[in-house]
Parts: structure tokens; C-alpha cells; sequence
């Protein structure tokens, strides 16, 4: 059962913006370990690591994960583009892959949660 306890707190929903992008939780390397997208509304949450070539980030400056048209997400250091949506690669060198979910959570104060995957785990 998932419970605020096991949440880990990242931003509120308007601090995304239509087609934009933001990352979180900056690992011991700096980049950030997962980013959101909003497309119509809905937050998408992915990890921040191309599937071309295994934990390469994909951002080539802070908050930098979508193309210049705000139509895919992309991988500046292999030029790979994905479906915001689905996280499918439509072209590049990982053309079929996808990118890591990360599942998030809007609470009715629009606060914006991810699950504490170190937890879950722990408890699979």
C-alpha cells in the first residue's frame, strides 16, 4: 500500500509547464535522476537515462529533455527522439526502445509525488 510515508516529494503540477520539461533529484554526478514532462495537462515522469547507451543522461543543460518544437523528448547526445507520452523512440539510434517510467502521483492540493523506489523494493 503506498502511503505519503513512501512518496517523495518533487514539485506542484504548475511548476511544469505546457510541453516543458523539469528534472529532479540530482545524483552524486549532478545530473538529474528523473525528469517530468506535461503534455495536455497530464505529467509524465521518466528516468533520465537514454536507452542507446545504458545511464547516459539525456538533457544537455538543466531542464533540457524536449526538442526546440516542444514535440519530443530527446537525447542530445545521441540525437535520439521519443514520444512524451509513451517514451517510444521514433528515431535514432534506439529507435523502438523506450525510456524508464517513473510513476508519479498529483494529490488534490496538485502537489507532485513520486513512489520512493529504494522502499518499494525493499518491500518486493
Amino acid at each position: 500500500m503506498n502511503t505519503l510515508a513512501d512518496k517523495i516529494a518533487l514539485c506542484h503540477v504548475d511548476d511544469v509547464g505546457e510541453r516543458e520539461t523539469k528534472g529532479f533529484l540530482a545524483g552524486s554526478e549532478g545530473q538529474d535522476l528523473l525528469f517530468l514532462v506535461k503534455i495536455e495537462g497530464e505529467l509524465y515522469g521518466w528516468k533520465n537515462s537514454c536507452p542507446h547507451i545504458d545511464g547516459a543522461p539525456m538533457a544537455w543543460k538543466k531542464d533540457a529533455y524536449i526538442n526546440s518544437e516542444k514535440t519530443h523528448l530527446t537525447c542530445f547526445a545521441h540525437g535520439a527522439l521519443f514520444e512524451p507520452e509513451t517514451g517510444l523512440c521514433v528515431q535514432g539510434p534506439c529507435l523502438g526502445k523506450k525510456l524508464e517510467p517513473v510513476t508519479v502521483y498529483v494529490d488534490e492540493l496538485g502537489r507532485v509525488f513520486m513512489c520512493d523506489l529504494e522502499n518499494k523494493n525493499k518491500e518486493s
